[in-house]
Protein backbone atom coordinates (compact mmCIF):
# COMPACT_ATOMS: atom_id res chain seq x y z
CA UNK A 1 0.00 0.00 0.00
CA UNK A 2 2.95 2.18 0.88
CA UNK A 3 5.10 1.37 -1.96
CA UNK A 4 1.94 2.22 -4.63
CA UNK A 5 1.25 5.82 -2.43
CA UNK A 6 4.77 6.36 -3.24
CA UNK A 7 4.56 5.35 -6.84
CA UNK A 8 1.63 7.50 -7.26
CA UNK A 9 3.03 10.59 -5.57
CA UNK A 10 5.69 10.75 -7.54
CA UNK A 11 4.16 9.76 -10.90
CA UNK A 12 1.46 12.94 -10.04
CA UNK A 13 4.88 15.14 -9.77
CA UNK A 14 6.12 14.09 -13.03
CA UNK A 15 3.30 14.70 -14.89
CA UNK A 16 2.77 18.07 -13.12
CA UNK A 17 6.21 19.36 -12.96
CA UNK A 18 5.04 22.74 -14.52
CA UNK A 19 3.14 23.32 -11.58
CA UNK A 20 3.63 25.91 -8.89
CA UNK A 21 6.36 26.25 -6.40
CA UNK A 22 3.38 26.06 -3.13
CA UNK A 23 1.87 22.92 -4.79
CA UNK A 24 5.11 21.11 -5.55
CA UNK A 25 5.80 22.13 -1.95
CA UNK A 26 2.46 20.18 -0.67
CA UNK A 27 3.48 17.51 -2.93
CA UNK A 28 6.85 17.15 -1.41
CA UNK A 29 5.38 17.04 2.42
CA UNK A 30 2.87 14.43 0.92
CA UNK A 31 5.75 12.21 -0.23
CA UNK A 32 7.67 12.75 2.94
CA UNK A 33 4.94 11.34 4.70
CA UNK A 34 4.67 8.35 2.80
CA UNK A 35 7.99 7.78 3.04
CA UNK A 36 8.68 7.95 6.43
CA UNK A 37 5.30 6.76 7.55
CA UNK A 38 5.37 10.04 10.06
CA UNK A 39 1.60 10.37 10.43
CA UNK A 40 -1.00 7.57 11.40
CA UNK A 41 -1.39 4.91 13.77
CA UNK A 42 2.42 3.06 14.25
CA UNK A 43 2.11 -0.77 13.49
CA UNK A 44 3.06 -2.88 16.42
CA UNK A 45 6.75 -3.20 14.89
CA UNK A 46 6.81 0.23 14.53
CA UNK A 47 6.04 1.19 18.47
CA UNK A 48 9.13 -1.91 19.11
CA UNK A 49 11.48 -0.43 16.80
CA UNK A 50 10.64 3.34 17.62
CA UNK A 51 10.91 2.80 21.40
CA UNK A 52 14.04 0.69 21.08
CA UNK A 53 15.04 3.70 18.94
CA UNK A 54 14.50 5.62 21.80
CA UNK A 55 15.67 3.36 24.65
CA UNK A 56 18.93 2.78 22.83
CA UNK A 57 19.65 6.80 22.67
CA UNK A 58 18.52 7.27 25.99
CA UNK A 59 20.68 5.04 27.86
CA UNK A 60 23.68 5.26 25.73
CA UNK A 61 23.50 8.90 26.46
CA UNK A 62 22.79 8.21 30.22
CA UNK A 63 26.30 5.79 30.10
CA UNK A 64 28.16 8.22 28.41
CA UNK A 65 27.26 11.39 30.53
CA UNK A 66 27.90 9.09 33.90
CA UNK A 67 31.40 7.85 32.33
CA UNK A 68 32.71 11.08 31.88
CA UNK A 69 35.18 12.76 34.37
CA UNK A 70 32.86 14.06 36.42
CA UNK A 71 29.98 11.93 35.88
CA UNK A 72 29.31 10.78 39.52
CA UNK A 73 31.03 13.14 41.82
CA UNK A 74 30.38 16.14 39.81
CA UNK A 75 26.54 15.60 40.09
CA UNK A 76 24.84 15.68 43.72
CA UNK A 77 21.84 13.53 42.57
CA UNK A 78 24.58 10.48 41.71
CA UNK A 79 27.54 11.55 43.68
CA UNK A 80 28.62 9.04 46.21
CA UNK A 81 29.38 9.81 49.61
CA UNK A 82 30.38 7.61 52.34
CA UNK A 83 27.99 4.85 53.44
CA UNK A 84 25.18 5.01 55.71
CA UNK A 85 27.16 3.17 58.41
CA UNK A 86 30.83 4.32 57.49
CA UNK A 87 29.35 8.18 57.98
CA UNK A 88 30.64 8.21 61.33
CA UNK A 89 33.71 7.19 59.99
CA UNK A 90 33.83 10.47 57.85
CA UNK A 91 32.71 12.68 60.77
CA UNK A 92 35.53 11.53 63.05
CA UNK A 93 38.10 11.97 60.50
CA UNK A 94 37.02 15.70 59.68
CA UNK A 95 36.86 16.14 63.46
CA UNK A 96 40.44 15.41 64.21
CA UNK A 97 41.79 17.16 61.44
CA UNK A 98 41.80 14.26 58.42
CA UNK A 99 39.53 16.08 55.81
CA UNK A 100 41.84 15.43 52.72
CA UNK A 101 41.46 11.65 53.46
CA UNK A 102 37.92 11.69 53.94
CA UNK A 103 37.84 13.94 50.28
CA UNK A 104 40.39 11.38 48.82
CA UNK A 105 37.96 8.44 49.43
CA UNK A 106 34.89 10.69 48.02
CA UNK A 107 36.42 11.14 45.36
CA UNK A 108 37.96 7.66 44.35
CA UNK A 109 34.70 6.21 44.84
CA UNK A 110 33.36 8.61 42.74
CA UNK A 111 36.12 7.54 40.21
CA UNK A 112 35.65 4.01 40.14
CA UNK A 113 31.64 4.23 39.32
CA UNK A 114 32.44 6.48 36.81
CA UNK A 115 35.11 3.66 35.32
CA UNK A 116 32.57 0.86 35.61
CA UNK A 117 29.79 3.07 34.08
CA UNK A 118 31.26 2.40 30.83
CA UNK A 119 30.09 -1.34 31.44
CA UNK A 120 26.08 -0.47 31.52
CA UNK A 121 26.19 0.40 27.69
CA UNK A 122 26.06 -2.83 26.00
CA UNK A 123 23.92 -4.41 29.09
CA UNK A 124 21.11 -2.54 28.24
CA UNK A 125 21.76 -2.75 24.25
CA UNK A 126 21.27 -6.23 24.79
CA UNK A 127 18.13 -5.95 27.02
CA UNK A 128 16.56 -3.80 24.40
CA UNK A 129 17.25 -6.57 21.33
CA UNK A 130 15.38 -8.74 23.78
CA UNK A 131 12.40 -6.76 24.14
CA UNK A 132 9.06 -8.37 22.84
CA UNK A 133 7.22 -6.53 20.79
CA UNK A 134 4.76 -6.86 24.06
CA UNK A 135 7.17 -5.03 26.13
CA UNK A 136 7.42 -2.33 23.93
CA UNK A 137 3.73 -1.39 23.80
CA UNK A 138 3.40 -1.78 27.94
CA UNK A 139 6.42 0.50 28.25
CA UNK A 140 5.24 3.03 25.25
CA UNK A 141 1.54 3.40 26.80
CA UNK A 142 2.50 1.99 30.95
CA UNK A 143 3.68 5.43 33.42
CA UNK A 144 6.60 7.57 32.83
CA UNK A 145 9.05 4.97 34.11
CA UNK A 146 7.80 1.73 32.47
CA UNK A 147 11.26 1.79 30.40
CA UNK A 148 13.23 2.51 33.71
CA UNK A 149 11.36 -0.22 35.65
CA UNK A 150 11.62 -2.84 33.05
CA UNK A 151 15.61 -1.61 32.89
CA UNK A 152 16.02 -2.54 36.49
CA UNK A 153 14.15 -5.85 36.73
CA UNK A 154 16.07 -7.43 33.40
CA UNK A 155 19.33 -5.76 33.84
CA UNK A 156 20.26 -5.33 38.05
CA UNK A 157 22.16 -8.79 38.25
CA UNK A 158 23.59 -8.15 35.01
CA UNK A 159 24.97 -4.83 36.14
CA UNK A 160 26.20 -6.10 39.35
CA UNK A 161 28.35 -8.70 37.95
CA UNK A 162 29.70 -6.64 35.32
CA UNK A 163 30.09 -3.82 37.56
CA UNK A 164 31.75 -5.50 41.02
CA UNK A 165 34.82 -6.81 39.25
CA UNK A 166 35.55 -3.48 37.39
CA UNK A 167 34.19 -1.14 40.39
CA UNK A 168 37.47 -3.78 42.57
CA UNK A 169 39.78 -3.07 39.93
CA UNK A 170 39.18 0.62 39.34
CA UNK A 171 38.99 0.95 43.46
CA UNK A 172 42.47 -0.23 43.48
CA UNK A 173 43.46 2.20 40.66
CA UNK A 174 42.50 5.17 41.24
CA UNK A 175 43.41 4.51 44.99
CA UNK A 176 40.04 3.99 46.76
CA UNK A 177 40.91 1.02 48.68
CA UNK A 178 44.30 2.22 50.41
CA UNK A 179 42.31 5.31 51.08
CA UNK A 180 39.31 3.66 52.55
CA UNK A 181 42.04 1.31 54.47
CA UNK A 182 43.48 4.21 55.52
CA UNK A 183 40.34 5.88 57.17
CA UNK A 184 39.19 2.70 58.45
CA UNK A 185 42.33 1.96 60.53
CA UNK A 186 42.58 5.47 61.19
CA UNK A 187 39.26 5.60 62.64
CA UNK A 188 39.65 2.41 64.26
CA UNK A 189 42.43 3.37 66.04
CA UNK A 190 40.51 5.87 68.06
CA UNK A 191 39.38 4.75 71.63
CA UNK A 192 35.88 3.49 72.28
CA UNK A 193 34.57 3.35 68.52
CA UNK A 194 32.86 0.06 66.83
CA UNK A 195 35.08 -0.35 64.61
CA UNK A 196 33.61 -0.26 61.07
CA UNK A 197 34.06 -2.81 57.78
CA UNK A 198 32.38 -2.47 54.97
CA UNK A 199 32.69 -4.10 51.40
CA UNK A 200 33.67 -1.06 49.45
CA UNK A 201 32.83 -3.06 46.20
CA UNK A 202 29.59 -3.94 46.47
CA UNK A 203 28.48 -0.30 47.81
CA UNK A 204 30.18 1.38 45.24
CA UNK A 205 28.45 -0.89 42.37
CA UNK A 206 25.01 -0.73 44.02
CA UNK A 207 25.71 2.88 44.36
CA UNK A 208 27.01 2.95 40.30
CA UNK A 209 23.56 0.82 39.78
CA UNK A 210 21.35 3.42 41.19
CA UNK A 211 23.06 6.34 39.25
CA UNK A 212 22.61 4.97 36.21
CA UNK A 213 19.24 4.32 36.57
CA UNK A 214 18.39 7.42 37.73
CA UNK A 215 20.08 8.93 34.55
CA UNK A 216 17.97 6.58 32.47
CA UNK A 217 14.75 7.97 34.44
CA UNK A 218 15.74 11.20 33.49
CA UNK A 219 16.57 10.40 29.57
CA UNK A 220 13.32 8.00 29.45
CA UNK A 221 11.59 11.32 30.37
CA UNK A 222 13.05 14.06 27.92
CA UNK A 223 12.16 11.07 25.86
CA UNK A 224 8.65 11.20 26.79
CA UNK A 225 7.71 15.02 27.51
CA UNK A 226 10.40 16.83 25.51
CA UNK A 227 9.07 17.14 21.70
CA UNK A 228 12.86 18.35 20.63
CA UNK A 229 14.54 14.90 22.03
CA UNK A 230 12.43 13.18 19.62
CA UNK A 231 14.85 13.66 16.81
CA UNK A 232 13.53 11.10 14.44
CA UNK A 233 10.39 10.87 12.32
CA UNK A 234 9.84 7.38 13.87
CA UNK A 235 9.85 8.79 17.18
CA UNK A 236 7.65 11.49 16.81
CA UNK A 237 4.92 9.17 15.21
CA UNK A 238 5.71 6.30 17.67
CA UNK A 239 5.81 8.93 20.89
CA UNK A 240 3.08 10.80 19.18
CA UNK A 241 0.66 8.02 19.24
CA UNK A 242 1.60 7.36 22.98
CA UNK A 243 0.70 11.26 23.77
CA UNK A 244 -2.84 10.69 22.47
CA UNK A 245 -3.47 8.17 24.21
CA UNK A 246 -2.83 9.77 27.69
Amino acid sequence: MRKTALFLAAATCFCFSGCDAQSQSKLGNILGQVATGATGTPTSLEISNGLKQALEIGTSAGADRLSAKDGFFGNMAVKILFPTEAQKVEKTLRSVGLNSLADNVILSLNRAAEDAAKEAKPIFVNAIKQMTIADATNILLGNKDAATQYFKRVTTAQLMEKFSPVIANSLSKVGATRYWTDAAAAYNKLPLVKPVNTNLTQYVAEKAIDGMFLQVAQEELKIRDNLSARSTSLLQKVFGYADKKK
